[in-house]
């Protein structure tokens, strides 16, 4: 072989060699890129779902709070209630003490009038509160005279 011949083939390696690496270094690149372009397309992804995360936290921080707002109203109802419960039991406790009070005073004024008769049954003595003749207890009626 001459020295050209071998210079050609040696060039001929040289460029081959430089096409491969050039190849390779294209397809290292578009690897690359592709990659890149990838990561990007995920980080969009990413961003709208961080961002439909964040509404649904929005979400759930707003139904806490209305949760916390209704606990606090059915507590304070609850209060109420048992208030009002309390003064209704102090009214209820108000109204036997009086109505005893009213018995016992009935029973004294029977007592005296003469037309109430009285009745013995057993060993208590309870009276018939029922009047011996028509007690009137309605004021008259005016009638008027027509002439």
């Amino acid at each position: 072989m001459s020295d050209t011949n071998t210079i050609w083939i040696i060039a001929a390696a040289l460029v081959a060699l430089v096409v491969v690496i050039g190849l390779v270094l294209i397809a290292r690149n578009k690897r690359t890129q592709s990659r890149r372009d990838e990561a990007q397309r995920l980080r969009a992804e990413l961003d709208a779902e961080s961002q439909q995360v964040a509404k649904r936290q929005a979400l759930a921080e707003e139904t806490d709070a209305r949760a916390r707002a209704a606990a606090a109203e059915a507590e304070a109802k609850a209060a109420e209630a048992r208030r009002l419960s309390e003064r209704a039991a102090s009214h209820q406790e108000t109204v036997a003490t009086h109505r005893e009070d009213l018995d016992e005073r009935r029973k004294h004024i029977d007592s005296l009038d003469p037309d109430v008769k009285r009745h013995k049954r057993g060993d208590d003595a309870d009276y018939d509160q029922t009047p011996d003749r028509h007690v009137v207890d309605e004021t008259p009626r005016r009638v008027e005279n027509p002439r």
